[in-house]
């Protein structure tokens, strides 16, 4: 099987649906001439022109709320954000509007589009550019949250996104953009709502996604080499939460670890943590454990962005912790 970077896959899952529904169409800063901040959108302004590839000024909150009144009138608009700190202009758009109108309009307005782009840190670019917004999107009805880990995945969501009939929060990742992996060349669909369980194990359940799961998967193995092994689950999508995938790997292993790129407080750990509680409760013979950002705004200074992150070491030591083995 052909191997290529994510930002291969993310442009031809938008030029594939873009070949299939004239209705879609690309916008957003610097998709056109420069194809893509991150070049996500390489060779599409040639292909598709500029009435579908569109440059548009450093203006989000004009330009979602361009997309979102394209969307109410029965396009398929894709909206990139060169970051989603960046979306926060466009945050009234996207939760006012984008994630209400069907039910406001009592479904006579589906809002089908997608809103991508790269969340989270991605190095030393400060605290306004670091912030990972997958909880605080997944928070809202009205929307869904899809974040990819791997080339293929991207692909196949990115289609399943842009076919939908509902917004959805598209998250990917700077340091994502350059990664290889293995994607068919045929037509693939993933459907939203599907966690992956990347690798079967029987002693603690590992729960992520995004691009933290590099680091779940290199604690996986450094855990294997002592015996433990993890049920590792790509949760892939983060709004809806497949529950049930985790639920019925907590009844195996009786104990979970959950790994999130994110402040602990009201994060997506906590839901599951929650539900987990709720549903497995007897099942479990240790309390959940979390892997979590500091609860503090990101620093610049390469040393602080280190103690920031989740580290493998720590989710190598709370795994150990919910085994009860030092």
């Amino acid at each position: 099987m052909r191997v290529i970077q994510f930002r291969e896959a993310i442009a031809e899952a938008m030029s594939e649906e873009m070949r299939r529904d004239e209705k879609i169409f690309l916008l957003g800063e610097e998709v056109a001439e420069y194809n893509g901040a991150y070049k996500a959108s390489q060779g599409m302004l040639d292909e598709f022109g500029p009435k579908r590839i569109i440059d548009t000024p450093i203006a989000e909150l004009g330009f979602a709320g361009i997309a979102t009144g394209a969307a109410m009138n029965g396009l398929r608009p894709i909206v990139e954000f060169m970051t989603f700190n960046f979306s926060l202009v466009a945050i009234d758009q996207i939760i006012n509007s984008a994630a209400k109108m069907m039910q406001m309009s009592d479904g006579q307005f589906p809002m089908p589009m997608v809103f991508r782009g790269p969340s989270a840190s991605a190095g030393q670019l400060g605290a306004q550019h670091s912030q990972a917004f997958e909880s605080w999107y997944a928070n809202c009805p009205g929307l869904k949250v899809v974040c990819p880990s791997n080339p293929y995945d991207a692909k196949g969501l990115l289609k399943a996104a842009i076919r939908d009939n509902d917004p959805v929060v598209f998250m990917e990742s700077e340091q994502m953009y350059g990664d290889k992996g293995e994607v068919p060349e045929g037509e693939y669909i993933i459907p939203i709502g599907v966690a992956d369980v990347v690798r079967e194990g029987s002693h603690v359940t590992l729960v992520s996604f995004g691009k933290i799961m590099k680091k779940v998967k290199e604690a996986a193995d450094l855990l294997a080499e002592e015996g433990i092994k993890a049920d590792v689950i790509d949760l892939r999508t983060v709004r809806p939460i497949d529950y049930d995938t985790i639920i019925s790997s907590v009844k195996k292993t009786n104990r979970l670890v959950i790994v999130e790129e994110a402040w602990p407080l009201a994060s997506l750990s906590s839901d599951i943590a929650f539900n987990v509680q709720r549903d497995a409760f007897d099942h479990m013979d240790a309390p959940v454990k979390r892997v979590c950002t500091a609860d503090v705004p990101m620093a610049y200074a390469p040393n602080l962005v280190d103690e920031f992150m989740p580290k493998v070491s720590k989710i190598v030591e709370e795994v150990k912790s919910v085994m009860y083995v030092k």
